[in-house]
């Protein structure tokens, strides 16, 4: 149990016997009236984002998700192998946990597996990752400029929008959360 004072981003609490993330949160003093805290929460299961006020020092269950750094190894077609990096033992996700992670997921790259009382309830990746461009179509000479953008298929299948210069098997940054260019990558 912890008190709505001690809310921060990335703690999951458990309300109504469902789990969320907190995402925002604001403690609010008003010139009358007491204090409180405004919250943006994330349900983990469904992805939901909802707004909930909590008065000041009112006390919230907290869930005590277990947050494990793991490699993903492969898909072996039933669900996603990840391999646990302390005691390497291999843990199979379903595709309905691993969610829109496998958009962005390439053999052997780390990522973070929620586990809540024995069960892996999400993955969470970095902000970004890089990606290479399987297939976009070829940029004409006058599209050097800055403006339009393009469809370009990654490796992994999800099809991204990329400025009008990018040819194919570059290397591109892709933010996890929004599935969106930021960037070429030179090695």
């Amino acid at each position: 149990m912890a008190t709505s004072n001690d809310l921060k981003n990335g703690l999951v609490l458990n309300i109504d016997g469902q789990l969320w993330t907190v995402i925002e949160f604001q403690h609010v003093k008003p010139g009358k009236g007491p204090a409180f805290v405004r919250s943006k929460l994330k349900n983990v299961l469904t992805g939901k984002v909802v707004e909930r006020t909590f008065n000041a020092g009112v006390k919230v269950e907290t869930a005590n998700v277990d947050k494990r750094e793991m490699n993903y190894l492969y898909n072996d077609g039933s669900g996603y192998v990840f391999m646990d990096n302390q005691n390497y033992e291999q843990m199979t996700l379903s595709e309905e946990v691993v969610g829109e992670a496998k958009d962005y997921l390439l053999e052997n790259q780390g990522a973070v597996v929620a586990v809540y009382e024995g069960n892996p309830i999400y993955v969470e990746l970095p902000a970004s990752v890089v990606l290479e461009i399987t297939y976009t179509e070829p940029g004409l000479q006058g599209d050097r400029s800055s403006g339009g953008t393009k469809p370009a298929t990654v490796e992994t299948g999800l099809q991204i929008q990329v400025p009008l210069f990018i040819e194919q098997n570059v290397k591109v940054r892709v933010d996890t959360r929004t599935g969106e260019y930021l960037g070429r990558v030179t090695d």
